[in-house]
């Protein structure tokens, strides 16, 4: 019975390549639990995410108080969010139940988790720093260029992980899209559908500005569909890609969910929680850059090596 449960656990993960120490530690076991009761309830992955919404916009909330007890229980909240984040994949993965809504859903839950969280950070030193109470605009806008730099980080590092996973376990393993035809499907679908239409079109950006950030990746991908169209690469090549892949994992989990909280809730604590926004300026777009660096040099090797015929 345990080698069941073992298994049953093994197969709601994505892949062993792409997941990070904290989150097999503790996030998903606990989400793996969330995941069973839900199962049995019948409550499907769509519907754990809407709580995680409230959760972690409840924990942002929680944030504006300089009370450290209250401060506390937003930390919770946030962790508690975080672990039906986990469920929701996990439940998918072990009931099959996938859609591209629930998967943009997922996306959009931690968005607005950090939307209250910033939002209300900002009320707080607008009240509690001298500095910003004079200049009550100026942490706003901080705040603003913050909020698209922690969006591109963590765009560029899914996309990164679900390329590698596309490579790992094929096109069910992953969910890597293309933008172009994103909106084949967006001119397609009639406006009397509003809602999948709104989804293809919120989808399309966001994956079109993943595409943006990786010129060298779509090379890539445009030379293997031209030489083995809808099929797989050969193994050699996605054995390849895996080799050079898989020491870029580390840096895509450091630009996710587990330290980025960890930089917060330091931050919070220490009543300083403008600092996290001065971390998202620096150590996290500092990363950003040198991970793109290498991803991209990573695909042009690739590349040159499909164009001199190494893999034939």
């Amino acid at each position: 019975m345990k080698e069941v449960k073992d298994s049953d656990y093994q197969a709601s993960l994505k892949s062993l390549d792409t997941e990070e120490g904290i989150d097999l530690a503790f996030y998903r076991p606990i989400g793996y639990m969330w995941a069973r009761l839900a199962k049995r309830l019948g409550i499907r992955p769509n519907a754990i995410t809407i709580a995680s919404i409230f959760l972690g916009v409840g924990a942002g909330v929680a944030f504006y108080s300089t009370s450290i007890w209250v401060n506390i229980v937003g930390m919770l909240l946030l962790v508690w969010a975080n672990s039906f984040d986990s469920a929701d994949g996990q439940l998918a993965r072990m009931t099959g139940d996938y859609s591209r809504v629930g998967r943009i859903l997922d996306g959009l839950s931690g968005d607005l988790w950090f939307v209250s969280i910033y939002f209300f950070i900002c009320l707080r030193v607008n009240h509690t720093e001298l500095y910003f109470a004079e200049h009550p605009w100026l942490i706003w806008i901080i705040a603003i260029a913050a909020g698209i730099c922690h969006g591109k980080q963590a765009a560029t590092a899914d996309y990164y992980r679900q390329f590698h996973l596309y490579f790992l376990k094929g096109k069910e393993g992953s969910e890597l899209d293309t933008a172009s035809i994103l909106k084949e499907r967006y001119t397609d679908t009639p406006w009397s559908k509003l809602l999948p239409k709104l989804t293809l079109l919120f989808y399309g950006n966001y994956t079109a500005s993943q595409e943006a950030m990786s010129p060298k990746m779509q090379q890539l991908r445009r030379r293997l569909k031209a030489m083995y169209g809808d099929a797989m690469p050969p193994q050699a090549f996605r054995d390849d890609f895996r080799r050079m892949s898989l020491p870029l994992m580390k840096y895509t989990n450091i630009l996710t969910f587990n330290w980025r909280s960890i930089v917060l809730f330091a931050s919070v604590l220490c009543g300083l929680p403008w600092l996290y926004f001065v971390a998202e300026f620096t150590v996290f777009n500092i990363i950003l850059i040198y991970m793109v660096w290498r991803h991209e040099r990573m695909c042009a090797t690739l590349l040159n090596r499909l164009n001199d015929g190494y893999y034939n």
